[in-house]
């Protein structure tokens, strides 16, 4: 499986010629969905759910999917009748040839007086996460986490405590557009020296082997 990096927390797997996109939002490039035969959505934050975008990967290509949760299907289901799917904690599906798991149920807390929103996050052929805008530890062994550095719920006690807990083989970073490049060697260090597994970063368009 190849991982390529986009923007902020939208990343794309590739796999015997056929690609998944997930969170294509609109911190993420304009043309982050296009090329997709499936995508999935996390929750309905903007920065992960952008309408404009998932309607032009499912006019691009009329045999792509969307696998999402119920805040965020409600919005693109009458448009494209028997392509978007609702998914919850617990469901497995096999979309464009990966097979995946879904787990949690809501966001982080951001603060005590915002009521959450839902959440999910993706298990990938059993090997990737990623958990979108929750610190949720899947149930299974993961290999690779998609790892949210930087965001208004979190601070970097939690998401190196969520590394050693989740105890992948290796954390590669997303959720990083509000972290500035000038900061970003302080997170690095700190994971490094900290999170118990090998921790990357990839600059946006980079890819890895996995």
């Amino acid at each position: 499986m190849k991982l390529t990096k986009k923007l902020h927390s939208c990343i794309q797997l590739e796999k015997a010629g056929r690609t998944l996109v997930i969170d294509p939002g609109a911190f993420s490039e304009p043309d982050a969905g296009l090329g997709a035969d499936a995508l999935l959505v996390t929750h309905e934050h903007p920065d992960h759910f952008d309408e404009g975008r998932l309607r032009a990967a499912l006019d691009a290509n009329p045999a792509a999917a969307l696998w999402t949760l119920r805040s965020v299907a409600e919005q693109l289901s009458a448009a494209y009748p028997g392509r978007v799917h609702t998914v919850g904690h617990g469901d497995t599906f096999t979309a464009a040839g990966f097979d995946v798991q879904v787990h949690g149920e809501l966001h982080a807390v951001i603060h005590p007086d915002l009521p959450r929103v839902t959440n999910v996050g993706y298990l990938v052929d059993g090997s990737l996460f990623h958990p979108g805008d929750a610190l949720t530890v899947p149930d299974a062994p993961v290999e690779t986490l998609m790892l949210p550095v930087h965001a208004p719920w979190n601070k970097i006690s939690e998401v190196i405590d969520y590394v050693r807990e989740v105890k992948p083989l290796r954390a590669v970073d997303i959720h990083d557009a509000y972290l500035a490049d000038l900061a970003r060697p302080i997170y690095d260090m700190a994971l490094d020296k900290l999170g118990g597994a090998p921790h990357s970063r990839l600059t946006a368009g980079d890819s890895a082997a996995l």
